[in-house]
């Protein structure tokens, strides 16, 4: 659990003084004005993610036996859904990212992964931009993690290596993880509506930048649109020693507030936030943040996992909180990760405040005690607290109607 002042660009809470019920969906936010808002589109270099690349012929092997999500994806024929307008340096097409999950045998959470293939060498041009670059390299994929438990993580994964043929390396001074986030960005990154944006790689896998016109090697990286919700924005893994497209100068900011962003979409990420050897992923929402899948078969922690889904019954989930005072105005910096969320009406514990920043932060509640909506929940031993839940608008009908079925029955 984790505690963070607030952002320096934005000292006060994007929700600040708000009037809402005990119970409000994320459109209801946002029509009203945020920091965010006339912005424009915000980039910010993670601090907190550093970079791992596995390379060798049994890579997907390996990854495949051992994450959440179906790696065999990265050894598949590039789909249409994937297609993007030819480049002089990248290919016209290519296999956008994926959030996966390592998991202990028993089914609990300890660390996230977000996994990218680079485009081989042999689809772009060489160094002299007039023919194609050396063929016959290595399979490779590179992975962007919690770069506080990174010297954790590699240990595991070699020990669950063995024989298997590929090499695990730390690259964290080679590459970096950015992240490109604004508000309604998904609605302007249409060609017609953004161009500009359209051009240098907003899209699945779509990179036609200047810079990567007519050199190969380490130029030619591209954002993609985030695995997890179209919301979150755009991410990538770059050249330590580059600025990714479409960053301006101005428009660089601290990964606090790329922190925030995430918050108040109820989306936790990393080791810290998701408590390792203690949470489930079902309850953090993993499967609605596309980083399980149902139909790979076997891997660590598989088989809990799969009975908790089919099962259909998940009574706690994360969801994003604001902290307000009884007269509905943003309450900062007094709430601490751990403190107990009440619900007065019932004298019962809803849940656990996970995340902590400034008056907004993670909370995860009890979805009986959470959303009856009855009276606002509480902070124990702060009853001047007033705990607001926001419903975020990426959530599946069906996680209401589970809950709604349970208390039905109830």
């Amino acid at each position: 659990m984790y505690r963070f002042k607030p952002p320096f660009n934005f000292p006060s809470s994007i929700a600040h003084g708000i009037r809402t019920l005990h119970h409000t969906s994320w459109k209801q936010l946002s029509e009203h004005q945020t920091h965010f808002e006339n912005v424009g589109p915000m980039a910010s270099l993670l601090k907190s993610r550093s970079v791992i690349r596995f390379r060798g012929p049994e890579t997907v092997k390996f990854l495949q036996g051992l994450l959440t999500n179906d790696v065999r994806k990265f050894d598949e024929p590039i789909g249409e859904k994937t297609s993007t307008l030819p480049t002089s340096n990248l290919p016209s097409a290519s296999i956008p990212p994926m959030y996966a999950a390592l998991l202990t045998p028993q089914g609990r959470f300890l660390y996230d992964l977000f996994l990218y293939r680079p485009p081989r060498s042999e689809l772009k041009l060489d160094r002299t931009g007039s023919r194609p670059g050396s063929s016959g390299e290595p399979f490779e994929l590179f992975a962007d993690v919690d770069a506080s438990v990174l010297d954790e993580l590699l240990e595991t994964l070699k020990k669950y290596r063995l024989r298997s043929k590929v090499d695990i390396e730390n690259v964290a001074n080679d590459f970096s993880c950015w992240q490109c986030y604004d508000v309604g960005l998904r609605e302007k990154s249409s060609h017609a509506e953004e161009p500009e944006a359209a051009s240098v790689g907003w899209g699945t896998g779509l990179d036609r930048t200047g810079m990567s016109a007519s050199s190969g090697g380490n130029l030619g990286w591209q954002w993609f649109k985030d695995p997890r919700l179209d919301c979150l924005g755009f991410r990538g893994i770059f050249p330590s020693n580059t600025i990714p497209p479409l960053v301006e100068a101005d428009k660089e900011t601290d990964d606090e507030n790329y922190l925030l962003w995430r918050v108040e979409k109820g989306v936790a990420e990393g080791s810290t936030e998701i408590p390792k050897r203690d949470a489930m992923p079902l309850e953090y929402n993993l499967v609605g943040l596309n980083a399980i899948s149902f139909d790979k078969g076997c891997y660590v922690g598989q088989e809990l996992i799969a009975r908790t889904h089919h099962r259909g019954v998940i009574r706690k989930r994360l969801l994003p909180l604001r902290f307000l005072r009884g007269d509905g105005e943003a309450l900062e910096q007094k709430v601490a990760p751990g403190s107990e969320v009440i619900n007065p009406a019932s004298g019962k514990k809803a849940g656990t405040v996970t995340t902590a920043l400034g008056c907004q932060g993670l909370g995860l509640l009890r979805l009986d005690e959470a959303l009856k909506g009855t009276s606002a929940l509480t902070i124990q031993g702060q009853e001047n607290v007033k705990v607001d839940v926001v419903i975020p608008d990426w959530w599946p009908s069906e996680w209401f109607e589970e809950q709604q079925h349970r208390t039905t029955v109830g």
